[in-house]
């Protein structure tokens, strides 16, 4: 997450959607009182001012605008142009199963994935549960559960969706390829077969509803 009081804009970090990317290219032109809230480079050596945030709920790069309640009210949350950074599910999907495997850190995800394979993770109902728990909009809502988005930017339309955001900034990110999966063919739809592929649609119906995502892109 990024807020830039001075530029005017938060910037949500929705995990396994090219945040990263965004968040590297926002923070190669921050300004000195830009609140970095992440494990970027910059971010790192901003570390210290978070301790003197007060927020409702987890200070982190995936933070909801409801975590900052403290940090900001509802209304100065209104105030600025937020947005945030959507993938195709079946896409995301792919992605999340294949960074699970290759992490090292204690969560029952990293160990579904890597004792199973990608149609196991799938299937698994834990899954499921934390996806339809976490849809892209309840990162966007405050602490009062008002939507506040300004803008979602779809990482397959990025350049046209980004009209907004660089008419704010009053320059084009530089945006580079940061956090990429390993090990994972470059077309997602050959990870599917068709109860996967019917599966993901069922976990992430609100999101591809909202979004008019289809498999096949």
């Amino acid at each position: 997450m990024i807020i830039s009081p001075g530029r005017g804009y938060i910037f949500v970090h929705i995990p396994k959607t090219g945040g990263t990317s965004m968040a590297r290219a926002l923070e190669a032109r921050a300004q000195r009182d830009d609140i970095l809230i992440g494990d970027t480079p910059k971010a790192r050596r901003r570390r210290s001012r978070l301790r003197a945030l007060a927020p409702r709920g987890r200070l982190w790069k995936h933070s909801t605008l409801a975590d900052i309640d403290g940090v900001l009210t509802p209304a100065e949350i209104a105030g600025l142009f937020t947005f945030t950074l959507v993938r195709n599910p079946w896409d995301r999907m792919v992605s999340y199963y294949h960074w699970l495997r290759v992490q090292e850190f204690d969560h029952a995800a990293v160990k579904l994935a890597k004792l199973t394979d990608f149609c196991g993770f799938v299937m698994d109902p834990d899954t499921a549960t934390s996806l339809r728990r976490q849809t892209y909009v309840s990162y966007m809502c405050d602490i009062e559960g008002a939507e506040q988005a300004s803008a979602y930017l779809r990482l397959e339309h990025l350049e046209a969706d980004m009209a907004p955001l660089v008419a704010l900034l009053g320059f084009v990110p530089e945006i580079p390829r940061d956090n990429r999966s390993p090990d994972r063919a470059r077309d997602y739809r050959a990870h599917y077969t068709a109860i996967t592929a019917e599966r993901v649609a069922d976990i992430c119906d609100t999101d591809i509803a909202r979004f008019g995502y289809q498999f096949d892109g």
